[in-house]
């Protein structure tokens, strides 16, 4: 049996990207390999991080296809022929149709920067904010095609005080986002993950 691999989408920076990246080196990912990189952005700094790690990168531009659906018959396609086992999205910014979410059912995460189902969607943590929170945090959940909302796998809390400005919440998102994601990862890949209904139990080692 040979390891558990991961494809990543990302679109941007690729923070979370090099988090299970240098998780899978420290031995940190259950067993798992990151051993593709997915973007719809050529030139974004992930694709960088990505050729930097010695991983290989597929790009493409949406514009060159006439539907989502297209693109995601291609993406479909190349993710079974590589023998993909987990498709990690990671600052992703597209949604996925169901070419993609009923082909890789029960294997697609997100993470998402609030504690779903409050503030779904963009700039969650504005929306936090704006509304007056005391308590935010980070979701990872799979992914249905809907919103951001998919069943809920694990959450971190990040506790908020009137003086919280937007640029330290997302610092401190972002880092609860960079330990929680390469350890649901490693849950999936050690096979600890069940899924009935919308209801996800992680089996206790």
């Amino acid at each position: 049996m040979g390891a558990y691999r991961v494809a990543v989408f990302a679109s941007g920076q690729g923070s979370n990207f090099q988090a299970l990246v240098d998780a899978a080196a420290d031995g940190r990912l259950g067993g798992a390999e990151v051993k593709l990189l997915v973007s719809d952005k050529p030139a974004a700094t992930v694709v960088g991080r990505a050729q930097a790690a010695g991983i290989e990168s597929y790009t493409f531009q949406p514009k060159d296809y006439a539907t989502r659906e297209d693109y995601e018959r291609e993406l479909v396609g190349m993710l079974r022929e590589k023998e993909i086992d987990l498709v990690v999205l990671a600052g992703y910014m597209r949604l996925l149709t169901s070419v993609m979410v009923e082909a890789f059912a029960g294997r697609i995460i997100n993470i998402h920067p609030s504690l779903l189902p409050a503030f779904p969607g963009k700039d969650a943590i504005g929306q936090a904010l704006h509304y007056g929170v005391k308590l935010s945090g980070v979701t990872v959940h799979f992914v249905d095609g809907g919103m951001d909302t998919g069943p809920i796998i694990a959450q971190r809390a990040v506790p908020l005080t009137e003086e919280t400005a937007q640029e330290s919440l997302t610092a401190a998102i972002q880092a609860e986002e960079r330990t929680l994601y390469p350890e649901v990862v490693s849950w999936f890949a050690e096979g600890r993950v069940k899924l009935e209904d919308r209801k996800v139990t992680v089996i206790q080692r």
